[in-house]
């Protein structure tokens, strides 16, 4: 589904219910909201996370950010959806309405919203947010590309140098922060901002290392919030998190977990759910086009065949998400409307004597099993991702088995730390490796991440932030520009399929399974979740949708 142009709330927002997250001092009431009930959201990324409160929504690293409990206090204009009907639903705005070319944005404030300290929220707080982006990079975390902002009347209007079409969920769902407390903050890009003053339906009231638990609030402008405490808890791994899961110690999580039936589901068959929501987002095997034996276009199409995306879906993912079939690496059935006619009916299949009469084709030749390359020289390759990531690690020994047993190339396996491996992938020094693509309510964002060139004249010190197989096709480039500066659906999906047919044929990268967004959670004490048939939001909690999510709940009675 295309986001629709103009987009209304309706006025039954109050009737929404929310979350309650547990968490650090801060200005505001703390109602009795919820009627005592709790609910517990964790993560898996270490007790480190805690050795700092930071609630600046701005730093993606900072406790409220890692953690995610700064979803329940700052909120954005609207809700994206990547599943579902990619509906827009309006959150602190009432209306957003996009010109026809998406470079003008017009906002309409929601009324009768507070801040948590009791001020009102007005459209000078929109316009503050965002100017405070314009005017410092560092913050434009999203590449907004902000020309202009100004109040016209009752409304917000923003202008931009660029069509915002692909980028809709930038804009929207950017938190919204008060003016009255941070034109006062001199640096808002390392500020702790340590009392958090948000329009959400929480508070913080505490914050230490063993956990951040927020309160509901009695005069949320969502109306009364259904979960009257919400507790933040960090674990050292997936391994620590699952057994919170499982003895029911966490109620709401979003990590991989291997065989989920045996290990989580059906802990509890009767509450316990894990959904993963199949968002328009490939995993990919990363190549890196500008060295042997990647760079070559035979190799890396008969590699593509022999890849066994069933086992993949099977093995690696625990069939957490569909399996990955169509050639052009969008997951399906999400974006069945976006697939080109050439390929509808185009799927995946391992076909081993096709790789080889390719590679035979170009000059490649055997020796005693071996693959060699038509210079004489073995081919060989390590495919890396980091240790621990044991979905990405039994992904990438796939791989390598299957490459190596079916085309007779040495592929190796590699588990560095994961701030080596991140390293690595910016600055090039990889052969291949298990990646996750980018993600939207378009495939835009799929190819974006492996086709565009822009990246590359964008590089600094050396280091990319996509686009790490470093591919380099000026019509690709153009191509994505096309689709995302067009101003009509007929010009879009020319230049999709085009896009589409550049990737096919030259496999800048190696789609291997979908990616979805997973999330674990609970029925005991609430219903109302989304899942695979009210796919209304994902229910990861640290998406922006989180407090859509929460104030959707309904206690069990």
């Amino acid at each position: 589904m295309k986001l629709k142009k103009y987009l209304i709330a309706g006025t039954a927002i109050a009737a929404l219910s929310a979350l309650a997250l547990t968490g650090c001092s801060s200005s505001g009431s703390a109602g009795s909201s919820g009627g005592g009930t709790s609910l517990t959201v964790a993560k898996p990324d270490g007790a480190g996370v805690l050795s700092t409160q930071i609630n600046n929504p701005f730093i993606g690293t900072g406790s409220g950010m890692s953690l995610a409990y700064d979803r329940m206090i700052y909120e954005p204009l609207a809700m994206v959806n990547p599943v579902g009907k990619n509906e827009t639903t309006p959150w602190l705005a009432s209306k957003v309405e996009w010109n026809s070319d998406y470079t003008q944005l017009t906002v309409t404030p929601r009324k009768d919203v507070k801040w948590n300290d009791g001020k009102p929220f007005t459209a000078d707080d929109i316009v503050f947010t965002f100017t405070l982006i314009k005017n410092t990079p560092a913050l434009d975390l999203g590449g907004l590309k902000l020309s202009g902002i100004e109040k016209d009347g009752d409304d917000v209007v923003m202008r931009f140098s660029e069509s915002k079409f692909v980028k809709q969920g930038d804009v929207l769902q950017v938190p919204i922060v008060p003016e009255h407390q941070w034109k006062g903050i001199a640096d808002p890009t390392k500020d702790p901002v340590k009392d958090a003053i948000g329009t959400g339906p929480y508070t913080i009231k505490s914050f230490s290392s063993q956990g951040v638990v927020l309160s509901a609030r009695s005069d949320y402008w969502g109306g009364k919030v259904p979960v009257a405490t919400l507790k933040y808890l960090e674990y050292n791994d997936n391994t620590g998190l699952l057994r919170a899961l499982q003895s029911k110690e966490a109620d709401w999580a979003q990590i991989f977990i291997t065989d989920y039936q045996t290990n989580f589901v059906d802990k509890d068959p009767k509450h316990n759910v894990f959904w993963g929501a199949n968002v328009l987002s490939p995993d990919m095997i990363l190549v890196n086009t500008t060295k042997a034996p990647f760079n070559d276009v035979a190799f890396r199409k008969a590699v593509n065949m022999v890849v066994d995306r069933k086992a993949h879906a099977e093995k690696a993912r625990s069939n957490a998400g569909p399996e990955l079939k169509n050639v052009t690496g969008i997951p399906q059935p999400t974006g069945d409307q976006y697939i080109a006619p050439e390929y509808k009916d185009k799927n995946f299949t391992v076909d081993v004597d096709g790789a080889k009469k390719i590679l035979t084709d170009a000059g490649y030749t055997w020796k005693g099993g071996a693959l060699i390359d038509p210079s004489g020289n073995p081919v060989s390759f390590t495919l890396q991702d980091p240790q621990g990531w044991n979905d990405y690690v039994t992904g990438i020994q796939l791989v390598a088995t299957q490459v190596k047993s079916t085309l007779g190339a040495d592929a190796k396996v590699a588990t560095p730390d994961a701030d080596t491996w991140f390293s690595n992938m910016a600055t090039g020094n990889f052969d291949a490796a298990l990646h996750w693509s980018g993600s939207g309510s378009n495939p835009w964002h799929i190819y974006d991440d492996v086709m565009n060139g822009a990246y590359l004249e964008q590089a600094s010190g050396g280091k990319v932030s996509d686009n790490f197989g470093r591919y380099d096709n000026p019509e690709a480039t153009a191509l994505l520009k096309q689709y995302a500066q067009a101003s009509d659906d007929a010009a879009r999906t020319d230049a999709l399929n085009k896009i589409q047919k550049i990737f096919v044929e030259d496999v800048p990268a190696i789609p291997i399974g979908t990616h979805p967004q997973l999330a674990e959670y609970n029925t005991r004490t609430f219903t109302g979740w989304p899942s695979e048939s009210d796919q209304y939001a994902t229910a990861d909690p640290t998406q922006p949708s989180a407090v859509q999510v929460l104030m959707n709940l309904k206690p069990v009675k």
